[in-house]
């Protein structure tokens, strides 16, 4: 009985993980094949790929009213991203850090997690309080895209906090919607200039091609050098028809049938993500009642550990070759993403309750870890091979001691 709700368990969550990937990257390709600007698609499918099995799993148990899951999940994949992922990463390689990585992104992630401690202080998140994490993880991807960008110079917490509160972002966000209008607009006439050069070609050279049957007082030489040069003629016509065919394809993308397959890859995927959601959430719930533990515990161990795995697992590929500080800034943006998204899209679709070990024990604990790793970032600017021991040694002293307490 046991074992086949433990098979369950990971077969949803493989589902999960699985068709999380291939909806990112199909719902990417349709997207830019109807013409989607880079911009949007960048702003809503890239940005969350990598936090798609925790999205799916908190909407899901916030449909079933799992508050403890919603918090516990977020709340224990950022521990987890901290205390097992970057721990692993400088355990196999120092991993190099830079002021940038703290003074904005770092900061920005401390931010957040005091906003989270602010608004659990009654024991809930409600709607509004929901409302404002979704913003602002809104206004931190434009501040990346925009602000970061147009400057040479470092951009850091202090930037980000008045662009927020000056509203810059909104019209950053009309000017990109703009610029993407203009950007289809512009591609539509090319393509409409591209179609009537093509024909312009195809009549002049009919025209000639009538001229010259017309003329029958020149030599047979004369008309046999001149069906040569109408042959080369055509030749050119037609390589260059060819080409802005090519260039039309192009700009249309790829056929009808490739369109289709990809149509059927985002339908399956969806299903896989919907499927393996509702049996991971369902499972991990039957083995809190089973284990007469609380959701919340059951959100921070199984929950989060298991939609943590892919981000681990490309941790210790980036480790191994030598870009273990390209995991570290995933594993802020994830936290950032988890804190700000993942409960603002859960609290919308259900205020969440927040349970007294949540507050008091599981979320000062993370503000402690999030605050180590700063300072670990800090000092000499890497994450020296003790350090990812110390955070190692924290994370799993926190998790038995929650299981004890719990």
């Amino acid at each position: 009985m046991y074992l086949i709700n433990a098979l369950i368990f990971v077969g949803g969550l493989l589902l999960l993980v699985k068709g999380a990937d291939l909806f990112v990257m199909s719902s990417s390709w349709i997207a830019k094949r109807f013409g989607v600007s880079e911009f949007i698609i960048g702003l809503t499918l890239v940005s969350i790929g990598t936090s798609v099995p925790e999205l799916a799993s908190s909407l899901t148990a916030s449909f079933e009213h799992a508050s403890g899951i919603v918090i516990g999940n977020v709340l224990g994949s950022n521990i987890a991203n901290i205390g097992l992922v970057v721990s692993t990463a400088a355990l196999l390689s120092n991993v190099s850090t830079e002021e940038l990585m703290l003074r904005r992104d770092g900061y920005i992630m401390l931010f957040s997690i005091f906003l989270f401690l602010l608004f659990v202080l009654n024991f809930r998140i409600s709607r509004i309080e929901a409302l404002i994490f979704l913003l602002l993880y809104i206004v931190y991807l434009l501040f990346l895209l925009d602000k970061v960008k147009k400057h040479e110079e470092d951009i850091y917490f202090k930037e980000f906090m008045n662009y927020f509160f000056k509203f810059e972002y909104i019209f950053d966000l009309k000017a990109r919607i703009e610029t993407g209008i203009r950007g289809r607009m512009e591609e539509k006439i090319i393509k409409k200039a591209v179609k009537e050069s093509y024909e312009e070609t195809e009549r002049e050279t009919k025209t000639e091609e009538m001229i010259r049957a017309e003329d029958k007082t020149c030599t047979e030489i004369q008309a046999k050098n001149e069906t040569e040069i109408r042959a080369e003629d055509k030749t050119c016509t037609e390589i260059q028809a060819e080409n802005e065919t090519e260039i039309i394809n192009e700009t249309e993308n790829l056929s009808e049938g490739s369109l289709l397959i990809e149509f059927l890859k985002l339908v399956t995927s969806g299903f896989a993500i919907i499927i393996g959601a509702k049996y991971f959430i369902g499972q991990s719930m039957f083995f809190a009642q089973i284990l007469e533990v609380p959701d919340t515990l059951i959100g921070v161990s199984l929950v989060s550990i298991g939609t943590s795995l892919p981000e681990l697992m490309v941790t210790v590929s980036a480790a191994r070759s030598g870009y273990a500080s390209i995991a570290l800034g995933n594993v802020i943006g994830s936290n950032i993403t988890n804190t700000l998204l993942i409960l603002g899209c859960s609290g919308l679709v259900y205020p969440l309750t927040v349970t007294e070990i949540s507050v008091y024990y599981i979320t000062p604990f993370m503000l402690f870890i999030s605050l180590l790793l700063l300072l670990f970032i800090r000092t000499g600017w890497r994450i020296k091979r003790f350090e990812g021991f110390i955070l190692f040694l924290l994370y799993s002293g926190f998790m038995v001691f929650i299981f004890r307490l719990g």
